[in-house]
C-alpha cells in the first residue's frame, strides 16, 4: 500500500459509514404522500413551538381577543374564546403572566403541553426529526471537516514540494492525497448540516405543498405560520410581536446560563433552569433553517429549524426574564395593561 493509500482509504471508509449514520439516523415516514393537518403543524416545521404560538397571538391579537395595553404588554378579553389548543395555550399564558409582558405569555404558552404536542405527531409521521437524534452524526461531520480540512490545508505546500522535486513523475498519486482530504472534508461538512436539521425531506415536502394550498392566502395569521415572523408586514402586529421575539432570544440566554450555573453547583434543573415537580420539562426547544444547521431557530429557506434555540424568530420554550418572570410563567395573576389608552 503507498503512502497516498494511507490517507485516501481511511477518508473514504469514514465518509461511507458517516453517511450510512446518517441516513439511519433519519425518522422513518409511512406509506402515502405526507401531508399536515393544519396550520399550526406548519408553523411548527417553520419555526418550532415559537412559530405555533406567534400563529395563535396573531390571530388573538388581530380579532381583538387580546388587546395590547402598553408596550409589551397585553391583557384577554374576559371570556374571549379560542380557535384552537394553541389559542388555548396562549390564553391559559396570559391567565398566569405575573405582569402580562407579551415575551412572557409567549414563553408560557410555549411550554404548553399542547403546543410541544403537535411536533410529538410531526415527529411520530415522520416529518421531524426528535430532539436529539442525529447529535453523534453531526458532531462526526463536524470532527471529519475540520481534520480533513487542515490536513488539506497542509498536505498542498507538501505535494508541491514533492512533485518539484521527482520532476512531476507519480503526478496522479501526488494529487489524490488532497484530493481526498478535501473530499472528506466537504463530506463531513455536508453531513454535519444535514444531520442538524430537524425537518425531514418528507416534512419539507409536506410544508411546500401546504404552502401552495394557501398561496392565496394573505392574511397574517397564514402567513406567519407558513413563514414566519419575518414576513409579517402589519402595522399594529409587527411591533408588538417581534420585539416580544427578540426578547425571548435574551431571556432564553438568560435561563440557560442560570440552569448551567445551577447545575454546576449541585442543584437539579430543568431545561429552564427552574426545579421542583412542578416544572414542565420542554423537549421540542431546539432547532434551524431546512436549508442548514447550526443553532438558533429562525426559519429559512424552504422552512423548518435545527440545532439548538427555538422559534421561528428565536427565542426558547422557556420562560421568563432575568427579574420577573419563573420558567412556569408565574403566578396566577391574569394579563394586567399598564394603560389602556
Amino acid at each position: 500500500m503507498n503512502g497516498s493509500a494511507l490517507v485516501w482509504l481511511p477518508v473514504a471508509v469514514s465518509s461511507v459509514l458517516l453517511v450510512w449514520a446518517l441516513r439511519r439516523t433519519r425518522p422513518r415516514t409511512g406509506g402515502g404522500e405526507p401531508r399536515l393537518l393544519d396550520l399550526s403543524e406548519a408553523a411548527f416545521l417553520t419555526g418550532g413551538p415559537g412559530g405555533v404560538v406567534d400563529t395563535a397571538l396573531v390571530a388573538l391579537l388581530g380579532d381583538g381577543r387580546l388587546t395590547a395595553g402598553g408596550p409589551g404588554i397585553v391583557q384577554a378579553r374576559p371570556g374571549a374564546p379560542a380557535a384552537d389548543t394553541a389559542e388555548r395555550a396562549v390564553l391559559r399564558a396570559c391567565g398566569q403572566a405575573p405582569s402580562g409582558w407579551l415575551y412572557q405569555v409567549r414563553y408560557a404558552a410555549m411550554r404548553d403541553p399542547a403546543v410541544q404536542e403537535v411536533g410529538d405527531g410531526l415527529a411520530a409521521r415522520g416529518l421531524l426529526a426528535a430532539p436529539g437524534r442525529g447529535r453523534g452524526v453531526r458532531l462526526w461531520g463536524v470532527v471529519q471537516a475540520a481534520v480533513c480540512g487542515v490536513l488539506f490545508v497542509l498536505s498542498l505546500p507538501l505535494t508541491l514540494f514533492t512533485l518539484a522535486v521527482s520532476g512531476g513523475g507519480g503526478l496522479a498519486a501526488g494529487v489524490s492525497v488532497p484530493f481526498a482530504l478535501l473530499a472528506g472534508a466537504v463530506v463531513g461538512a455536508v453531513c454535519a448540516r444535514r444531520a442538524a436539521r430537524r425537518v425531514t425531506p418528507q416534512g419539507r415536502r409536506a410544508l411546500r405543498a401546504m404552502r401552495a394550498l394557501y398561496v392565496g392566502d394573505g392574511s397574517p395569521q397564514a402567513q406567519t405560520a407558513l413563514f414566519g415572523l419575518r414576513t409579517l408586514r402589519d402595522p399594529y402586529l409587527a411591533p408588538l410581536l417581534i420585539p416580544a421575539a427578540r426578547q425571548a432570544r435574551l431571556a432564553a440566554a438568560q435561563h440557560r446560563a442560570q440552569a448551567g450555573r445551577s447545575g454546576r453547583s449541585g442543584g437539579g434543573s430543568d431545561a429552564c433552569g427552574s426545579s421542583g415537580a412542578e416544572a414542565v420539562p420542554v423537549v421540542w426547544c431546539a432547532g434551524s433553517a431546512d436549508s442548514g444547521g447550526g443553532s438558533g431557530c429562525g426559519s429559512s429557506g424552504d422552512g423548518g429549524w435545527g440545532g439548538s434555540g427555538c422559534g421561528s424568530s428565536g427565542g426558547s420554550s422557556c420562560s421568563g426574564s432575568s427579574s420577573s418572570s419563573s420558567c412556569s410563567g408565574g403566578s396566577s395573576s391574569s394579563c394586567s395593561s399598564s394603560s389602556s389608552s
